[in-house]
């Protein structure tokens, strides 16, 4: 069973789609986190985010690894932990313009789907998961929430102070756009899907929610 959870940044999908995963004794897939690792590479070896010859050969090569931990789940680049530099201020500002090439996309959506092949349930979360990568998936959600609730929860998940909340609430924005804009694998609400705006509930009663259209 394939469960797809899509949805803007800052609306809850990592966090969701881990304790879902948890609960139905399933494998948590972080889409995101490998577009991310491509990106982290790139910014590392000095690869403009707009080369994509470059880029796609750092796609075609990439091995990323998923560790489930105590804390979380942790993400790997050919063995080397990249849990903490994945989720980088500078990454957060090259992810989209990297995640926009063909190439990059075609190569992490044949990964994607080669991992779901090995497990009998996969909870995927990201962006275009349901519209993409799984449009056949037995379950699809699309969570959302609004842009303030979105950067609150962004900051305190950055570490941010308060008063630099309407910063983030920016960048927020700007990601929308980038990612509803983009013409390959576009932000959009999946055929099918179940949308849940999460705005002014608690990670539990959105949990419950999806439980509710699962049972």
């Amino acid at each position: 069973m394939i469960i797809t959870l899509d949805g803007p940044a800052g609306s809850g999908k990592s966090s969701t789609a881990r304790a879902l995963a948890k609960k139905l004794g399933g494998v948590y897939l972080d889409t995101g986190a490998m577009y991310r690792a491509v990106t982290l590479l790139a910014l590392e070896r000095g690869v403009n985010p707009d080369d994509a010859g470059k880029l796609d050969a750092i796609a075609a090569a990439i091995v990323i690894d998923f560790k489930e931990a105590e804390g979380g789940q942790m993400v790997f680049i050919d063995g080397r932990d990249v849990t903490a530099a994945i989720r980088a201020p500078e990454v957060d500002a090259s992810v989209s313009a990297v995640s926009a090439h063909p190439g990059v996309r075609k190569k992490m959506v044949a990964l994607q789907r080669g991992i779901a092949q090995k497990h009998k349930t996969v909870i995927v979360e990201g962006r275009d998961t349901g519209s993409v990568v799984f449009p056949n998936a037995e379950h699809k959600f699309f969570l959302k929430a609004s842009s303030s609730e979105r950067g609150k929860r962004r900051a305190l998940q950055m570490g941010q102070a308060a008063e630099n909340v309407q910063g983030v609430v920016k960048q927020i924005i700007d990601r929308d756009s980038k990612d509803s804009s983009r013409l390959i694998s576009p932000l959009v609400v999946p055929a099918g899907a179940v949308e849940i705006d999460n705005s002014h509930l608690s990670l539990d009663e959105t949990l419950d929610k999806i439980i509710q259209f699962l049972a």
